[in-house]
């Protein structure tokens, strides 16, 4: 039952090397703009959705639509849940991977 590690076909296929993902040269810079971009827009679209929800709040309650003011105050929710989830996922999902080598 015991496996002889001396053969050297048997050696070779348990040997198992880490392969870690690598950008090609040059393109760092351009991963870095483009992630720049995003996230000056995720940001924008959080303080967008901040503006939208009060104004529809105030709104709802300036012309009494009730309907109005419920959908605020269920976007200021939807938008405070997703700024928490914007800051705690990035560390699940780096916890998760790893390094990245397989």
């Amino acid at each position: 039952m015991f496996t002889d590690v001396s053969d050297a076909g048997l050696r070779a296929a348990t040997f198992v090397t880490a392969v870690c993902p690598q950008a090609p040269p040059g393109a760092q810079v351009h991963v870095d703009n483009i992630l720049g971009y995003v996230l000056w827009g995720v940001g924008i679209l959080f303080f967008l959705g901040l503006v939208i929800g009060v104004g529809a709040i105030a709104g709802g309650r300036m012309f009494g639509m009730p309907h109005a003011s419920t959908g605020g105050i269920i976007g200021l929710v939807i938008v405070f849940i997703a700024v928490i989830a914007y800051l705690i996922l990035p560390g699940i999902l780096d916890a998760m991977m790893g390094t990245g080598c397989v």
